[in-house]
């Protein structure tokens, strides 16, 4: 399993470690609310609500390095708009990857 990183963080940031501090913020903030999200409407088989949150993911996936798991996610959100649960696991298994990593920022 790829690893989540700062590598895209410290390139948007550069030298401005107020901005990079913000991204970590936003990424703290964000990041456990829109999983939940995306768990509550999985719980209620919502396809439409699943495609949409895993879309929104897909950013985060592209901030935190994972460039294999953004591929992954596509997959699965062009799944899930044919309202089938492949890669589903796979996908799940991204977001516990990043919630890791988001907490020892």
């Amino acid at each position: 399993m790829e690893e989540a990183n700062m590598s895209y963080i410290n390139e948007l940031s550069g030298d401005n470690v107020e901005f990079k501090n913000q991204i970590i913020s936003i990424l703290k903030a964000e990041l456990p609310d829109e999983i939940q999200q995306y768990n509550n409407h999985k719980e209620q088989a919502n396809f439409v609500q699943m495609h949409q949150m895993v879309h929104k993911l897909k950013h985060k996936i592209t901030i935190l390095g994972l460039e294999k798991s953004y591929y992954l996610a596509e997959e699965y959100e062009s799944n899930l708009k044919n309202k089938t649960t492949e890669l589903q696991s796979e996908f799940e298994d991204v977001l516990k990857v990043m919630q890791e990593f988001v907490i020892q920022l």
